[in-house]
């Protein structure tokens, strides 16, 4: 059985300390001239890089002799290094399969590059070959990329957003994303979508990208997940070998920079800011309590795009489930967006059961015994979610879990987890606050106003 592919590179980068994929792409050469290229190449770098890459075009291009060349350099990575094809294959099922047999059974490759615009019939015969992984091209390096990639899609966002949103609900030991290292911004937000996935960042060195922003924008929490593909500027050395030790030294250098909150999270804590869901000053809360910070979260309804850009936010801590069941009544307009994100059925639980039709106490369509999962905006105490989560299992429902957008620290993870639900939160408040300080939206007096008053 073949390893796994995302197992392995997981293993390589912790080894080898990188995150450099080398190019392998052989220009204008005779096969019997790549060869040597290539195999020259491999054995300058392999002790210094995380992963190797040949661009399936150019051996393609030199003819049948230029395809057995591709088989005996892939052979030539040393086992343990990860060789990702990169061959952009997209097509119906049936020459899907037969695309993934050449890549993964004839040429030998751990994984592949893959266009997803024929949809996922034409990504899942990829995934049939055990171990074997995929990078989906979400958005490229290359200029013309904006030209469709940046197009908005019937959701009202960019489609890479839109493929990043269907990919986030696939396993990340088994998919990546590509996202140029030239676009900074889509990277931060393909980032907020999809948290875990690897990301193969084209376009550092000759074609501009900076390491600094594509690392800002990319890194997992990790300070791993980006896979850094660079081919000319080690091709074209004199002393290849050279060449990749000092491109590792300058990763590591800006991925050891310190980096206090994630950009994904930063980026939307300024975005709730911006349109007033986060304030600031003397407030009366509820409970009677003054606060010196208020959340707004129901405006979300105000803001579509934003109130999307949250939703997209909660998809990877939903889990395996058969119902999303909306928290009244602030959760409702979150969880709708939710549902429709993900194609996940929606429910909720009334205040009180009707006393008239079907006198139902839980809306929408369900069986006994179908999961679901609480969607709420905020959690303080946990009392409105687990007032929804008792109805919900009193209709006979399984509810193990909540997403909220952000938890307060007020205790609701703990008052949760006695009743058997586990809290997970797109943001916490603390990082929230932490965030807007970062950004210069708030003062450190206003932060620490607020850091005070949590503590008490």
């Amino acid at each position: 059985m073949r390893t796994n592919f995302f197992t392995q590179l997981e293993e390589r980068v912790a080894a080898s300390g990188s995150l450099l994929c080398v190019g392998l792409d052989p220009r204008r050469l005779s096969p019997a001239a790549a060869r040597d290229w290539c195999l020259g190449i491999i054995a300058a770098t392999a002790d210094h890089v995380a992963a190797f890459k040949p661009n399936s075009a150019f051996f393609e291009a030199m003819g049948p002799e230029g395809m057995e060349v591709l088989v005996e350099v892939v052979a030539a990575v040393p086992e343990e290094i990860p060789v990702v094809l990169d061959a952009k294959r997209g097509d119906i099922s049936s020459s899907a399969a037969a695309y993934a047999t050449a890549a993964f059974d004839r040429i030998g490759a751990g994984a592949v590059t893959v266009s997803p615009y024929l949809g996922s019939d034409s990504i899942e015969p990829f995934l049939d070959h055990d171990g074997s992984g995929l990078f989906i091209l979400c958005r490229t390096s290359n200029p013309g990329g904006a030209e469709i990639q940046n197009e908005e899609s019937a959701l009202g966002e960019p489609l890479y957003v839109a493929v990043a949103r269907t990919i986030s609900n696939w396993p990340e030991d088994r998919v990546g994303l590509v996202v140029g290292a030239t676009e900074p911004d889509a990277m931060a937000r393909v980032r907020e979508i999809v948290p875990e996935h690897w990301i193969l960042a084209p376009g550092v060195g000759a074609q501009g990208g900076s390491l600094d922003e594509t690392f800002a924008a990319g890194l997992r929490r990790d300070g791993s997940g980006v896979l850094l593909p660079v081919s000319r500027s080690i091709a074209e050395a004199a002393d290849p070998t050279a060449a990749v030790v000092e491109l590792n030294e300058s990763i590591a250098a800006a991925r050891a920079r310190p980096r206090s909150v994630a950009p994904a999270e930063a980026g939307l804590a300024e975005a709730l800011f911006d349109a007033g869901c986060v304030r600031f000053g003397d407030f009366e809360l509820k409970s009677g309590v003054r606060s010196p910070i208020y959340l707004d979260l129901r405006i979300l309804a105000g803001h579509p795009r934003l109130l999307r850009r949250v939703a997209g936010r909660y998809l990877p801590l939903l889990g395996n489930v058969a119902r999303i069941a909306g928290v009244p009544l602030a959760g409702l307009p979150i969880a709708t967006v939710v549902s429709l994100l993900s194609g996940v059925p929606l429910v909720y639980a009334r205040p009180e059961a009707k006393d008239h039709g079907t006198r139902s106490a839980v809306e929408g369509p369900f069986a006994p015994g179908d999961r679901a999962v609480a969607v709420d905006d905020v959690a303080t105490s946990g009392i409105s979610v687990l007032d929804a989560v008792e109805r919900l299992r009193q209709a006979d429902m399984e509810v193990d879990a909540a997403v909220v957008l952000i938890d307060r620290d007020g205790g609701a993870g703990a008052a949760l987890a006695e009743a058997g639900v586990e809290l997970r939160s797109v943001l916490s408040l603390t990082g929230v606050v932490e965030s807007l300080r970062e950004s210069g939206r708030i003062t450190k007096a206003e932060a620490d106003r607020v850091a005070e008053f949590l503590s008490a």
